[in-house]
């Protein structure tokens, strides 16, 4: 007899969730002309067999955990990454010359982008960006993060926040 009454629950819960799995918001990373970025490409300097794929899947998924985080729900948000100059830069002269990026203040990450946001499908906002981070080397707490994308991370966090939380506050500190 309970059966009936927990198929029904389990049904009407699986009809009330449904607006909301479609309501939310998604980001979509597409990386143009990977093969010219200033690093993590196959013609960068220093280049490792897998770098160019582990740098691009890190950043994507990095960049839609920020989209969950700080997009409301319905918003479509579109980047397309048109270079990657990561944070530090290989030094020829030294043993194992390839193996270690060497952080100074001149060598700081950026990343060329453009983004469009869209809400209903009506594009809310457009715009073509350069996210650097000149201060990288002065991150509290960058001596203990085993992360190699640290730098990039974090300033894509701070200009994701800057860029889009204005618009989506629930919850964030």
């Amino acid at each position: 007899m309970r059966s009936i009454p927990v198929c029904t629950s389990i049904a009407l819960l699986a009809l009330f969730m449904a607006p909301l799995a479609t309501a939310a918001s998604s980001v979509e990373v597409v990386f143009k002309n990977p093969e010219k970025f200033s690093d993590a490409s196959l013609d960068s300097p220093g280049y490792e067999r897998g770098a160019d794929a582990y740098v691009m899947k890190e950043l994507r998924n990095y960049i839609q955990k920020l989209g969950e985080r700080y997009l409301p729900a319905g918003q479509q948000l579109q980047i397309e990454i048109r270079n990657i100059d990561l944070a530090g830069r290989y030094e020829p002269w030294r043993p194992n010359a390839y193996e270690v990026r060497f952080m100074r203040d001149i060598t700081w990450p950026s990343i060329d982008l453009h983004y469009v946001l869209k809400q209903n499908d009506q594009i809310v906002s457009q715009a073509d960006a350069r996210v650097m981070d000149q201060l990288y080397l002065q991150r509290p707490g960058r001596a203990n993060r085993g992360d190699r994308l640290y730098s990039e991370k974090a300033m894509l966090s701070d200009w994701f926040h800057r860029q889009f939380a204005g618009q989506h506050q629930t919850g964030l500190n």
